[in-house]
């Protein structure tokens, strides 16, 4: 009897396992939009930083990463399990700050020349290199600032994964909100660590190349990765504000029943051809991202000025 009971709970946790799995997996696909920007973000954040200062700031902002899951995580629960319909409203306003973020970094490129954009960078690198800058006190800043993107995009990466698996038992929301958790803040972070350190991996191979049995395929490697890099950094860049549209704009359409209703005469006209049907859906999305996002940001804009007047 209990060898039965043993192998009982065995499968059980097999089967709790297996559903956490799918579950996960199901989670993570939601939420790669988020980390696509959340990639580009902490990348960005952490380039201006001397070479050797890199890696520990980064690991300074993935400890800070790990104490904003520790907040966020056991909060989101909390509200799932006592307030269940306050994760919708959440969802509603994670969708619409994805947005509202996309067409703020379409606004700040597109309304600022080519030149202007060169000069601001100009800046930032003459800043870093200025001996009079006290770079301990910029390290500082940087880490802080990238430490608070960090918790509003794993405030909206929680809310995404626990929205997707609210109808599980709570035990299930726990293991896979907690596993996606970790498992996201350790891969954005060992990827944003190996972003980072591209550049220096190609001057280190440029530099062997100069001795050595291999220096052809030395030299073509180091070159490769330092023409990579800064390619790699505005590809995350293009798709990480893609996906904010595109994820940002899904969770308005699934959590507001009018938008939806709004799109279905669309999505029914094109269900029977095969390659629309899944395309359509998508370019909606985005769609419904864009306008959401410009709408808020007139919004916002209006209150600022609003408020600057009344101060």
């Amino acid at each position: 009897m209990p060898a039965a009971n043993l192998l009982a709970l065995i499968d059980d946790i097999a089967t709790i396992l297996d559903d956490v799995a799918i579950l996960s997996k199901v989670a993570a696909k939601k939420t790669a939009g988020v980390l696509g920007d959340d990639l580009a973000l902490n990348a960005e954040q952490v380039s201006g930083v001397k070479a050797e200062r890199e890696l520990p700031v980064v690991w300074a902002v993935a400890k800070g990463s790990f104490l904003n899951k520790l907040i966020l995580v056991p909060s989101a629960l909390l509200i799932s399990a006592f307030l269940p319909w306050l994760i919708v409203v959440l969802l509603v306003i994670g969708g619409l700050y994805l947005c509202f973020e996309g067409v703020e970094k379409l606004a700040h490129k597109f309304m600022h020349s080519k030149e202007e954009l060169e000069l601001e960078h100009a800046q930032k690198l003459a800043a870093v290199a200025d001996p009079k800058i006290d770079l301990v006190a910029l390290e500082k800043t940087k880490i802080k600032g990238a430490i608070r993107t960090d918790f509003i995009l794993s405030a909206e990466i929680v809310v995404i994964v626990l929205g997707t698996v609210q109808a599980e038992s709570f035990s299930s929301q726990v293991t896979v909100v907690s596993l996606l958790a970790v498992a996201i803040t350790v891969g954005v972070y060992g990827l944003v660590a190996g972003i980072v350190k591209l550049d220096d991996a190609g001057l280190y191979l440029l530099r062997k190349s100069v001795s050595g049995s291999f220096n052809g395929i030395q030299r073509a490697a180091g070159r490769g990765l330092l023409i990579i890099a800064p390619l790699l950094m505005k590809t995350l860049s293009i798709v990480g504000t893609a996906a904010m549209f595109l994820v940002g704009g899904g969770i308005l359409v699934h959590s507001i029943p009018v938008l939806h209703h709004i799109l279905e005469p669309a999505l029914h006209s094109v269900e029977s051809i095969q390659f629309v049907s899944s395309i359509v859906p998508i370019l909606l999305d985005g769609l419904v991202g864009v306008i959401a996002g410009a709408v808020v940001l007139l919004l916002f804009t209006f209150g600022m000025k609003v408020f600057k007047k009344s101060s």
